[in-house]
């Protein structure tokens, strides 16, 4: 029974390391990927040492598909709360809110506003890129000026230049 638990237990370590391996890989930081991918290895092959070793390997097998499939929801968990990367967020209003576009501004964030045409008539695109641990905060602060935005949200793989590595030092010194 020892090994069982030792095998759930190593699986709800060892998926939440492959996720963060495979989201550090794509987000280009190889050092840490290939760190991850290191300590990944050693916890898959002792793992599946102990299920085709021991007496009850059927068992084994379901605790280790479990144990998996728990590590899945704990790995995407932990990268939530890492929340590693950027992130982008198109906003489409119908008028041009000054008193929304004030206040990102003030709270760090990098604005472009732009204005476009629409079936009916003018319309504003505000362009923001952000840290993506202020994401949720962005999009409560968008929801509670203009309710009706449209926003789409997306991750920037590279960047260079512009206002936000500024920005972010402001808004660090706020807090």
């Amino acid at each position: 029974m020892k090994e069982i638990i030792l095998i759930l237990i190593l699986q709800l370590v060892y998926v939440p390391i492959l996720t963060l391996r495979t989201i550090f890989m794509v987000k280009g930081q190889t050092l840490f990927s290939s760190l991850f991918g290191m300590v990944e290895s050693l916890i898959y092959v002792f793992g599946l040492s102990l299920v085709f070793s021991g007496d009850q390997s059927g068992l084994a097998m379901v605790v280790y598909a479990v144990g998996f499939g728990l590590g899945i929801l704990i790995g995407g968990y932990v990268e939530s709360l890492l929340a590693i990367g950027y992130t982008n967020l198109n906003v489409k209003l119908a008028s041009r809110n000054e008193s929304l576009i004030n206040e990102l501004r003030e709270l760090g964030f990098g604005v472009t506003v732009f204005e476009g045409e629409g079936r009916d008539g003018k319309r504003y695109q505000l362009d923001i890129l952000t840290r993506r641990d202020r994401e949720k905060e962005l999009m409560k602060i968008i929801e509670t000026h203009e309710p009706r935005a449209f926003i789409i949200s997306y991750e920037p793989r590279k960047f260079k230049g512009g206002f936000l590595l500024k920005g972010m030092k402001k808004a660090k010194h706020r807090k």
